[in-house]
């Protein structure tokens, strides 16, 4: 009878090491995930960040345009196109604020008694293997000539 306690000990010998190894297995799964889910909150945070600045970018040209009424379409720019002389500050600003920005500005000029519409587009690529992000803002100036 003192044989049958000594076979369950030797059967049972090695389990606390298994139950430690497994528990450093669940909790290295559980530390990658969280490494990886630091990764993407950064990502997004800086994506984040560019949005803001496109949309400070976009309200203070709207701003400066609703200053210039008489002058819209001076203000009008293509894609890769070399902005005027009095974008020139803003653009140079924009760009210095959201790395390799492309600014799309073009103005719908009043007709009758429809408003003149100003339409921005803002794009920039956090990194060179992420999507385009575009900020767009559409804007109307009553009274505009």
């Amino acid at each position: 009878m003192n044989r049958l306690p000594s076979v369950r000990r030797q059967a049972q010998q090695g389990i606390a090491l298994l139950e430690a190894l497994l528990a450093a297995v669940i909790l290295a799964i559980g530390l990658l995930g969280t490494i990886g889910l630091q990764a993407r909150s950064y990502a997004a945070l800086s994506d984040a960040g560019m949005r803001a600045e496109a949309a400070i970018a976009a309200d203070k040209l709207l701003g400066i345009m609703n200053t210039d009424l008489g002058n819209l379409e001076d203000y009008e720019i293509a894609a890769g196109e070399e902005p005027s002389a009095r974008l020139e500050q803003w653009y140079d600003e924009t760009a210095t604020l959201i790395p390799g920005a492309a600014v799309v500005i073009s103005v719908t000029p009043a007709a009758g008694a429809a408003p003149a519409a100003v339409d921005i587009a803002i794009s920039w690529r956090r990194k060179a293997d992420t999507p385009v992000n575009t900020h767009r803002i559409t804007s109307y100036f009553a009274g505009s000539t």
